[in-house]
């Protein structure tokens, strides 16, 4: 695969965000197929459409491309996006785009990752300061993507460090943790925020105390709610159910 972006699209353009936006959808257009169903390239939608970038004729999944310079070639955390507002609107409706995010050092693609929809939830996206009275858009307020809040289940990568994922394995990944998807917002964040409870358990088997060990950095997320444990035993055999853990008795359980 080419990592190197084709410069020669943007002669004739000035802006910076401009070149980027150009240099970026044309590297995603030219390399792949769509990674949830493979069947497809994936197709581009035109300018400031509102279901996102591209699109999949096969399996009418949308996405939306965020692309970001890192001088380390390294995943960064924070990703800057547009209107806060729209952003909280995009990711709690039911036509929810899928998110690709690149990353780029000296005009050469880093890392391509894929994360599903019903990753997103309104905790990860970070509000900004109103612009100022004397700025052109005076009030306006903008939002970052902190992907770090993203669990790592929900990352997968289609290049990383320039080393291409074989695509069956992307589809397979996708496949898995499509199971877990839920239209309920306060759902989604509940199970979202146990699966990053034990993905930070550094073992492959963990106990219920070590999950309960979790609760009071889940009531600073969660302040309405006084049943904590109540809820985190409620997504543990969600997950079970759904084949992510097993629960191997006694309190006990094992990462799959």
């Amino acid at each position: 695969m080419i990592y190197r972006f084709d410069l020669s699209l943007i002669k004739n353009y000035h802006s910076n965000s401009q070149k980027i936006r150009v240099l970026t959808e044309d590297w995603v257009l030219r390399n792949f197929n769509c990674p949830i169903c493979g069947k497809s390239k994936i197709e581009a939608y035109p300018n400031n459409y509102p279901a996102g970038d591209f699109f999949c004729k096969n399996c009418k999944s949308d996405f939306e491309l965020k692309s970001k310079e890192s001088s380390s070639g390294k995943l960064p955390n924070i990703i800057t996006d547009g209107a806060y507002t729209t952003m909280i609107e995009r990711i709690t409706s039911s036509k929810n785009p899928n998110f690709l995010f690149l990353t780029y050092k000296e005009y050469e693609v880093s890392n391509f990752i894929l994360i599903p929809n019903h990753f997103f939830t309104p905790s990860i996206i970070l509000k900004r300061r109103p612009l100022s009275n004397k700025a052109r858009r005076a009030g306006w307020v903008g939002c970052n993507i902190d992907i770090s809040r993203i669990p790592d289940s929900g990352k997968i990568f289609i290049i990383k460090n320039q080393i291409e994922t074989d695509s069956k394995e992307i589809i397979t990944k996708y496949a898995k943790i499509k199971t877990l998807k839920k239209k309920n917002i306060e759902s989604r964040g509940w199970l979202l925020d146990t699966i990053t409870c034990i993905e930070k358990i550094n073992s492959p088997e963990f106990s219920l105390s070590q999950i309960y060990a979790f609760e009071e950095e889940l009531k600073l997320k969660h302040p309405e709610n006084n049943f904590i444990k109540d809820k985190l035993r409620q997504q543990l055999q969600y997950l079970r159910d759904k084949g992510f853990i097993q629960f191997l008795g006694r309190g006990n359980y094992k990462k799959l």
